[in-house]
């Protein structure tokens, strides 16, 4: 079964590392990415660019509006994601425990759905 394991992060936080920590986060990534590569979890994965870049898109009666960032107020913001093949929760939870921003922020883990055709 596939899992989005999604990362949140305090964006802020990011923002004042230096740049040996940020160095450091990413050799913490990119081995994690190998690691899940090797094992044959890995389906895909990407960082994503700040809030500040994001816009929100809504319908409503009829007509697209759109708003500049994210909807939602929070102190951690979606930061990226990783999809993965995990046999079962279990498995997928204990991927989710590894990656280096379980640490600092938070791993949303969730099934991907399943459509009958």
């Amino acid at each position: 079964m596939q899992y989005l394991l999604l990362i949140y992060r305090n964006e802020a936080d990011l923002a004042h590392a230096n740049p040996d920590e940020r160095k450091k986060v990413s050799a913490e990534y990119a081995a994690y990415t190998q690691s899940i590569i090797q094992s044959g979890h890995f389906k895909a994965g990407d960082g994503l660019q700040p809030t500040t870049t994001a816009t929100t898109v809504r319908v409503r009666d009829g007509k697209t509006l759109t708003t500049d960032g994210p909807f939602a107020e929070t102190r951690e913001q979606l930061a990226g994601y990783y999809l993965v093949d995990a046999k079962d929760l279990d498995t997928a939870l204990g991927l989710a425990a590894r990656i280096p921003g379980a640490k600092t922020g938070s791993i949303e883990v969730r099934p991907v759905m399943i459509y009958d055709n």
